[in-house]
């Protein structure tokens, strides 16, 4: 994860997540952000303040979190899973959190969109508003 000033648009440093790192969901306190490793079959958590990985959850027997979004309630983290036909479900709960079901979909999903989501813009990917 590459760390970016944006008023200057220069690079300020980077942040080993996961291999593949794709999407980037903001928990409902905006205290974490949960990122999906899509080359690896995790999902990275980084803690804003802190700017360091506090958690790691691995999809047992692998797997391809793509893009999706955070339920209204924060409790959920639900991604697809493009290359397994799959979409997952993960516990936003740090203490007892990860993986909680895997749903079989069908080929290629890419993407979900969780409604409602708080906030009037969307920020770009899929269904992040503030």
């Amino acid at each position: 994860m590459h760390l970016i000033d944006a008023e200057q648009f220069r690079r300020l440093g980077f942040i080993p997540t996961g291999k593949g790192a794709h999407g980037l969901y903001p928990s409902r306190d905006a205290r974490y952000l949960y990122i999906s490793n899509r080359g690896e079959g995790s999902v990275s958590v980084l803690e804003f303040a802190t700017r360091k990985q506090v958690a790691k959850w691995e999809i047992p027997g692998g797997g391809s979190p793509d893009m999706g979004g955070v339920s209204a309630d924060g409790k959920r983290l639900w991604l697809s899973g493009r290359y397994h036909g799959e979409v997952y479900v993960f516990d936003t709960d740090l203490k007892k959190g990860g993986l909680i079901r895997r749903i079989r979909v069908g080929k290629g999903p890419h993407g979900l969109a969780i409604y409602p989501q708080p906030g009037r813009y969307s920020l770009g990917h899929t269904g992040v508003m503030r």
